[in-house]
């Protein structure tokens, strides 16, 4: 991924998850950063390794369509 996609790519993340419940917060930082589930949702997304971003991007689309 380059770098525009990869930044278009944490800001949709971040966008979805400020629409879901904490509920769904704390699923999310116990998938990507379960050594520090206190960390801030964005820093979170924003310490994702890359490779990681279109699964948990999808996770989130999924999340939302759920509650919708």
């Amino acid at each position: 991924m380059n770098n525009t996609v990869i930044e278009f790519t944490r800001n949709a993340i971040k966008e979805g998850l400020a629409k879901l419940p904490e509920s769904n917060h704390m699923i999310f930082k116990r998938m990507y950063s379960h050594k520090n589930l206190d960390a801030d949702i964005n820093d979170v997304v924003d310490n994702m390794p890359d490779d990681r971003l279109g699964w948990a991007l999808t996770q989130v689309e999924n999340s939302l369509k759920k509650i919708s």
